[in-house]
């Protein structure tokens, strides 16, 4: 199905598990950081809506979204029941792009089976501008609440 005309950022905190007993860790890419850092509040203000604790969300930054993974590895020697992991890549005239969306995806998923709590993979992975910031909270929502939706799902499945 296709997104192109739609929003999936609409979430019902009243309809997602308690976030009260859980720990978050969210690592947030600093390159783009105009998009990273609305989907970064998307995220923390999702969590809070769920009944998160502030004390129990912890935010580190990384300079670019290679770096997301070796932040998020710092992260899982902590106590937290998942990692949020948020950046953006943006298509450009080089395979660069293909070689970061590709590290990062795979050292996300390996940080997950690693560590068996969920890492996720909350990365616009765009051709343009103007797709991320439709994606950041424009016309296509906000993919950091959709990541810590994800994790809020996922810590849930993996405590019953």
């Amino acid at each position: 199905m296709s997104t192109a005309h739609q929003s999936l950022s609409h979430h019902q905190a009243h309809e997602m598990p308690n976030a009260e007993p859980y720990k978050f860790g969210i690592v947030v890419a600093e390159w783009n950081h105009v998009i990273t850092e609305s989907m970064a509040q998307g995220a923390v203000n999702f969590l809070n809506d769920a009944g998160a604790k502030s004390e129990n969300i912890t935010r580190i930054n990384v300079p670019g979204s290679f770096e997301l993974t070796a932040g998020a590895s710092m992260l899982a020697q902590e106590n937290y029941d998942a990692i949020i992991c948020i950046g953006c890549v943006i298509q450009g005239e080089t395979r660069h792009f293909d070689f970061i969306c590709g590290a990062v995806a795979n050292g996300i998923t390996n940080l997950t089976i690693k560590y068996n709590k969920p890492f996720i993979f909350g990365v616009l992975t765009t051709d343009n501008l103007d797709q991320a910031i439709d994606r950041s909270g424009g016309k296509h929502g906000n993919k950091g609440i959709e990541a810590a939706a994800t994790a809020l799902k996922m810590v849930a499945l993996k405590n019953k």
